[in-house]
């Protein structure tokens, strides 16, 4: 017989312990479903070196800032504390090991099947994360490669590639970051970019780009902030095309907007590229028994190769096609009962719209459901 509750969450990451955290404040009975084993499973995948990339100011979650103690960019082992104490102390006790596999409307609720449950429930928040599922593009030749391959996902630190020639395929953060530390404990990386990519210094002029971008898109139109970014950041960053870099047509506002791209934000391996420490190739044609053939047809020879072609949502394969239509964005949808938390990155930073779209989504469900404002777990 399957479980009742008032709303369902699906994820206890940083989006799923926000939005428990508010339906908590707002009285609203909640069960936080969870496919891995502990809370923000995720984070504590993550290589070691990751910082946030937005100031923690802006960083935290609803009701808790982080400690006092803790440095502007607040580091991937702290982010993880911060996760495990913000559960403790909104007594958030998601269930572990619930994978969920399939959410169906059935009448007036939603009903939530996972690994080994099935709850009914008016509302359902989606909170599985932005990055839930590493993009694993086919290269030709891949099966022939004797060095070592693996997704960025897997990776942790730079001690096993110690002297070696690495291919990192792909230059956003995760990419841009990995090839730094690779450069920086004795490693020789080569980015493969395919095509143009945008990229801003994270502090520029001593002050947090995010805050820099936050300010720009209020001041000024969109076009406008397209128009004079370029110019200020070759005077800080240096003219790029001349390693390999260049960028994209579309503006760096226009790229957030259209298709939520953050550019890269640089903590040192732009001048790692400019000492020569990390070189940059073109696309990838094909993959080859001791390296990679290039769009140009050059070739190099490479002990690993480390795929960074990014991460997708993976929602979508928990609905059929008819409930999906009843998705419709980052926003509150009561009139449907679904609600997703954690898909808009903007320059505000994806933690901030977590925060903010936590809070709406509890106020919302509070309001369409009074009678629940005064029941609890």
């Amino acid at each position: 017989m399957a479980e009742t509750t008032s709303v369902v969450v699906v994820g206890a990451g940083p989006a799923g312990l926000a939005v428990g955290a508010c339906l908590r404040k707002a009285g609203v009975d909640f069960t936080i479903l969870e496919k891995e084993n502990r809370v923000a499973s995720s984070w504590r995948r993550h290589y070691e070196r990751l910082h946030l990339h937005t100031i923690k100011q802006f960083s935290s979650l609803p009701f808790l800032p982080f400690p006092k103690n803790y440095p502007r960019y607040v580091p991937r082992d702290q982010m993880v504390e911060y996760l495990d104490s913000y559960a403790k102390n909104f007594n958030l006790q998601p269930r572990f090991g619930e994978a969920v596999r399939l959410i169906r409307r059935d009448a007036n609720e939603w009903v939530v099947e996972s690994t080994s449950l099935s709850i009914r429930a008016p509302f359902i928040v989606i909170a599985s994360g932005y990055s839930a599922e590493p993009v694993k593009p086919i290269f030709s030749g891949t099966e022939s490669f004797k060095g070592k391959l693996l997704h960025a996902s897997a990776y942790t630190n730079a001690k096993p590639f110690t002297g070696q020639s690495v291919l990192v395929i792909g230059m956003g953060n995760t990419g841009a970051e990995i090839a730094l530390d690779l450069a920086e404990h004795g490693a020789h990386p080569t980015i493969s970019l395919r095509d143009g990519v945008h990229i801003v210094p994270r502090d520029l002029f001593g002050i947090p780009v995010q805050m820099v971008a936050m300010f720009a898109t209020k001041a000024l139109p969109l076009g406008a902030n397209d128009r004079i970014f370029p110019i200020i950041l070759d005077l800080v960053l240096g003219d790029l095309t001349k390693y390999g870099i260049k960028r994209p047509k579309e503006g760096l506002m226009q790229q957030i907007r259209t298709r939520a791209r953050i550019p890269v934000l640089d903590v040192g391996t732009v001048r790692k590229i400019t000492e020569g420490a990390i070189k940059i190739a073109p696309g990838i044609s094909r993959i080859t028994d001791d390296g990679a053939v290039f769009v140009d047809e050059s070739d190099r020879k490479f002990d690993a190769i480390i795929v960074a072609a990014g991460y997708r949502p993976n929602y979508q394969s928990f609905f059929t096609n008819g409930d999906l239509q009843r998705v419709h964005g980052d926003v509150p949808d009561g009139n449907s009962g679904i609600y997703l938390v954690g898909f808009r990155n903007s320059v505000t930073g994806l933690l901030r719209e977590i925060s903010r779209g936590a809070m709406r989504i509890a106020d919302d469900i509070a309001r369409r459901r009074p009678e629940l404002a005064h029941r609890s777990n």
